[in-house]
């Protein structure tokens, strides 16, 4: 490689770590206690559970469920049902001023799944972490936010493509994690930077392709709701919305037996953003670590309880859904979180320490750190410093 093309990518390295840099911070600190999101929450004492009952006690028709929720708050209606996999006595409802104006204003209860009693109200916008989560997510900003967020993503993983082809020229003439304990403050700590940014690139390439990903999570599932579920609707598209509703239990059996080994993430309610007028959006998870986060759902006819469709969500979709839970090392419990956490922080120390070099005084022009390159890059004895 001649100077002159080094030279670029000095060029490329530099103003993309620049530019993303402060962003990256902020995410990497967010997103640290974002990892244990749900322990800090437990600990906090923001969840919500019931009363202590025997493990296999049944649960209730989830008609009771949505009839407490009604009763709970009168003249709202119910537009999502959830479930959290780490808490199966539990259901999350939603509940909306009225039908498709969830985006507007919601409450969401918690409801008791073995009694049908609304155990209390959660109201995740007050907590400290549903902050630090939307400083993450998209500053506060929505989708433009996002958007941002999300070319910053792709500037860091930029930063990194060009700061591995810069070292290269080091890992030629110095052994690997060299650091230069004789040199100048400066100089060492540019090799804690290679040395940190070489052990986490693997991983930063991940955590920084995922973000990017789940930046477009809302554009993405706005794209599925024009296209396949649009299709799958299609047949009902001339007919009014059903002034009332069926049982929410039998369409839940009608998707249940439809797929056997699958169980209930979420319903979507008719009129809900995924859903239609005259469905229950059943949307169901596998039973493996994998296959747990991806989501396929079932359409069921809101008022005669007769599944009218069910597929496999597109490519699109399935990416975006893997995406999400690696992004949070969400995928082999406690001892996955407690590395993602580990990497999180050098990655911390390598952005830290690259806003330190670019702010210390060099002591070397722009020209003799090019012909320190130029000279690594020939034949020849190693070079004595390079900064």
């Amino acid at each position: 490689m001649t100077a002159k093309t080094m030279k670029g990518w000095v060029w490329v390295h530099k103003w993309s770590s620049l530019v993303c840099m402060l962003f990256l911070l902020m995410l990497c600190i967010t997103g640290l206690p974002l990892i244990f999101y749900h322990e800090i929450e437990d600990a906090l004492g923001n969840s919500i559970e019931g009363p202590e009952m025997a493990a296999e006690t049944p649960h209730v028709s989830l008609d009771k469920v949505v009839d407490g929720a009604k009763a709970e708050i009168p003249g709202w209606t119910p537009m999502f049902m959830s479930w959290d996999e780490d808490h199966p006595a539990e259901v999350f409802v939603t509940m909306a001023e009225s039908a498709g104006s969830e985006r507007d204003n919601t409450r969401l209860l918690v409801s008791d799944m073995r009694t049908g009693d609304v155990l209390g109200e959660y109201d995740f916008r007050d907590t400290v972490m549903y902050f630090i989560f939307k400083l993450h997510v998209d500053l506060f900003a929505g989708l433009p936010g996002m958007l941002f967020l999300g070319a910053m993503g792709l500037l860091f993983i930029v930063a990194i493509v060009s700061g591995v082809v810069i070292y290269a020229p080091f890992m030629k003439r110095l052994d690997f994690g060299t650091v230069r304990k004789e040199k100048t403050t400066r100089v060492k700590w540019l090799d804690i930077h290679n040395l940190m940014g070489a052990v986490t690139i693997a991983w930063a390439l991940v955590v920084g392709g995922t973000g990017v990903i789940n930046t477009l999570g809302e554009l993405v599932f706005m794209y599925w709701r024009n296209d396949q579920l649009a299709a799958m609707v299609k047949p009902y598209e001339e007919l009014p919305p059903y002034e009332k509703l069926g049982s929410l239990q039998t369409a839940m059996d009608a998707a249940l037996d439809a797929a056997p080994h699958m169980s209930p993430s979420f319903v979507a309610f008719p009129q809900s953003a995924f859903s239609s007028a005259h469905h229950y959006a059943v949307f169901l998870r596998g039973d493996t670590p994998l296959t747990s986060k991806l989501l396929k759902p079932a359409l069921v006819d809101a008022k005669t309880g007769e599944l009218t469709d069910m597929r496999d969500p597109p490519w699109y979709v399935t990416g975006l859904l893997l995406s999400q839970p690696l992004h949070f090392g969400d995928y082999g419990g406690m001892p996955l979180k407690i590395i993602w956490a580990i990497l999180d922080i050098i990655t911390i120390v390598v952005l830290g320490s690259g806003l330190y070099l670019w702010l210390a005084k060099r002591k070397v022009s722009v020209e003799s750190q090019m012909a320190e390159i130029e000279r690594m890059t020939e034949s020849g004895p190693a070079p004595q410093a390079a900064e």
